[in-house]
């Protein structure tokens, strides 16, 4: 039922929005719930809700202003300490002890959707990112707009390909909940396109980024991956889901 009532939500929504660029529905299609978090870039003002839960099936919007630019992203397994009244997260944690992330970002690893909208009917860009690692799968989807327009998805759970050296897993050790990018579980350069690495030419697809390119190839891998995970379009409004 509830599956239902997201769905139909989800076209209601589009319906009156049109093509209305500054507006974003978040979908959670996933069997489990998610806390959906919300980071705007320098410049852009922060959207009435910086982070909420999406029970599975549920949906909601938010609305933008134009030229906005930010990211979103999904925590997972959050709850609230009965004796210190504190909020947290197992992965993609804001850190902030409560559902609202109020201008912090997510602790990686974590799947993040990136968008900077256009003025004027330019142009709007955006990816999905696993540079900082992965969590939850996720697509992002423009409906109504102008140009290419395309979808981008990582759809495929890359916990279940994940090395063994880049894996987080529960508490208990019984299963994989995120994947770290190799910058951050080693520190190196090479991983993390810095120093003598920090530019096109220099840094290059390794065995670890070709693992997340692998399974999720429209997805940004590592730092300079941009030909094929950068897209674009015009005047659109834009489906997150969680779990596509």
């Amino acid at each position: 039922m509830e599956e239902a009532r997201g769905f139909i939500g989800l076209i209601f929504w589009l319906l009156i929005t049109g093509a209305c660029s500054s507006s974003f529905q978040f979908l959670n299609n996933c069997t489990y719930p998610v806390w959906v978090g919300t980071l705007s870039g320098a410049g852009s003002p922060s959207l009435a809700q910086t982070g909420f839960e999406l029970q599975p099936g549920q949906s909601t919007s938010l609305a933008a202003p134009p030229a906005w630019s930010g990211r979103f992203w999904a925590r997972t397994n959050c709850s609230t300490n009965p004796v210190t009244g504190k909020y947290s997260c197992t992965t993609a944690d804001c850190s902030t002890g409560k559902v609202s992330c109020d201008g912090s970002g997510a602790t990686p690893p974590a799947t993040l959707i990136e968008i900077t909208l256009g003025t004027n009917g330019g142009k709007d860009f955006y990816d999905i990112s696993l540079v900082d690692g992965f969590n939850v799968p996720a697509s992002m989807a423009p409906m109504g707009g102008k140009g290419d327009c395309k979808v981008t998805s990582c759809p495929t759970d890359v916990n279940e390909v994940c090395p063994e050296e880049l894996r987080v897993a529960e508490g208990d050790g019984t299963g994989v909940v995120a994947c770290k990018s190799a910058c951050e579980a080693f520190g190196d350069p090479r991983y993390c396109c810095t120093g003598t690495y920090g530019g096109p030419n220099t840094c290059k697809p390794t065995n670890y980024s070709k693992v997340f390119k692998g399974a999720c190839p429209l997805a940004y891998s590592y730092a300079y991956d941009d030909a094929t995970s950068t897209f674009t379009c015009a005047g659109a409004s834009y489906v997150v889901t969680f779990c596509p």
